[in-house]
């Protein structure tokens, strides 16, 4: 296959935020002619693109632009069917994502790990376990910088440990891992995909390329993830925390071992994980497994687990305040992240959640939430949903804001209990992203902290 090149050819990048920049300027790097389009009227970072060269056209994704364009990429945040970047395909325009763009200049080998839950942490705790071992293995994609920002650093040594999203792999061709991870499958983004196969065929993309020379990293306890892999070519690599597998990554006897013809190697201890709840341990499996394959030694595996409290907003410990502990999980931002979330914890749970519904059935939560007599705070626009969903099972009252609904799961949480932020839901109805949600449910915990633990009542009105 040819080197792929964008000198001197008409590329347009559609969409401003960070994968879109990143883009924007690698192609401008590599001597391309660039237009960046966007439907906000200033992005961040004007002054910058426009010293490279890079032309912005803000306000809209004039179709004809797209058309006719040699190149189009598009950032994740915009959807594959819009219909300027649906014309240009019409046209004949290539369109591929900034994932795709940036692999295709790698000199490194690539580590893919998606998944509906899980991807952040197993993609951070990866990138440590293999720097603990000495290796440069810069991580990104979805996670922390955009792919196109490690180009000009990657080297044949390079491992790139990347998250991917099924936006991002919607759009992939020849992105090809040479360890791809599939970590869960459960209804999600069914507010973009139109099915929960359309779905799953985005992130089946992850395998495509493989070749019986690469792995694909599978989760034992999830079948469908196996059903998907083995439609590739790469050989299998399980992991699992309850089911049996004979060889693969898994738990004995207390310890994280890795299982094989010759018996089990322990790699790390479990009481050693750092992580709120057992279904961050799977992350850690997977992370593990995939270590292992890049030849890291057990003892570099032990002493990154030991060093690793998990990342911001996923089952993050905020505060303890008159006996009430704070755990902010706003990156649970669909149904089934909610569940395990919830499953974490014990009787009288509060669980704050709600806002841009992206589908799922909400009745599953039923059960888990009756089971600890939990209370939920519901917050944004899919309140009724929610209050609906949970009629009969628990309380469930509506906050208009993030400061009354942390006042509130403090005032109806026992001594002992919890309040959870698990939303099941995205956040822009109310926040920019995830994070700008969970750094609101902090700053209001802070607010508690700061009125000397305030002024605690009992009971919470249902709605």
């Amino acid at each position: 296959m040819s080197e792929f090149t964008v000198r001197h050819q008409r590329v347009v990048v559609v969409g401003g935020a960070g994968s879109g920049i990143a883009a924007a300027r690698l192609l401008a790097d590599r001597g391309a002619r660039v237009t960046l389009t966007d439907k906000r009227t200033a992005i961040d970072g004007q002054p910058a693109l426009e010293s490279l060269g890079v032309a912005l056209v803000l306000g809209d994704h004039p179709a004809e632009l797209l058309s006719g364009a040699d190149l189009v990429v598009v950032s994740p945040g915009v959807p594959f069917d819009e219909p300027s970047v649906a014309a240009a395909r019409a046209a004949g325009v290539p369109v591929i994502g900034e994932i795709e763009l940036a692999s295709r200049w790698l000199r490194g080998r690539i580590v893919a790990i998606t998944g509906t839950k899980g991807k952040s942490t197993t993609s951070a705790l990866t990138g440590r376990m293999l720097a603990e071992a000495g290796m440069h293995a810069p991580v990104g994609g979805n996670i922390g910088t955009p792919l196109s920002a490690h180009v000009a650093d990657s080297r044949p040594e390079t491992i790139h440990v990347v998250e991917v999203s099924s936006f991002q792999l919607e759009t992939a061709e020849r992105f090809h891992p040479w360890v791809a991870a599939l970590l869960n499958l459960t209804p999600d983004h069914l507010d973009r995909h139109a099915t929960v196969e359309e779905y799953a065929a985005a992130k089946s993309r992850i395998f495509a390329r493989q070749t019986p020379d690469d792995r694909a990293v599978v989760n034992a306890d999830d079948v469908r993830t196996i059903e998907m892999a083995s439609r590739g070519r790469a050989p299998l690599v399980r992991f699992a925390r309850d089911a049996h597998v004979e060889a693969g990554t898994t738990i004995a006897d207390g310890w994280i071992v890795e299982r094989g013809p010759s018996g089990d190697l322990p790699i790390v201890r479990v009481r050693d994980v750092r992580l709120i709840g057992p279904h961050l341990l799977a992350d850690v499996l997977a992370a593990s497994a995939i270590a292992r394959l890049a030849g890291v030694e057990p003892a570099a595996i032990a002493r990154a687990v030991a060093s690793f409290t998990g990342l911001e907003h996923a089952m993050e410990w905020v505060d303890e305040i008159g006996g009430v502990r704070f755990v902010n999980d706003s990156k649970a931002t669909n149904v089934d992240a909610a569940r395990q979330a919830i499953e974490t914890f014990g009787d009288g749970l509060v669980v704050i959640m709600g806002g841009r519904y992206k589908g799922g059935d909400l009745a599953v939560l039923r059960g888990p939430l009756a089971a600890r007599r939990a209370t939920v705070v519901t917050i944004g626009e899919s309140a009724p949903l929610f209050r609906e969903a949970l009629a009969g099972a628990v309380e469930v009252s509506a906050a208009r804001s993030m400061a009354e609904a942390v006042q509130r799961g403090f005032e109806a949480a026992a001594e002992g209990a919890s309040v959870l932020l698990a939303p099941a839901c995205a956040s822009f109805d109310m926040f920019e992203n995830y994070a700008a949600r969970g750094r609101a449910f902090k700053a209001e915990v802070a607010r508690l902290r700061g009125e000397g633990q305030g002024e605690r009542e009992t009971g919470v009105q249902t709605a």
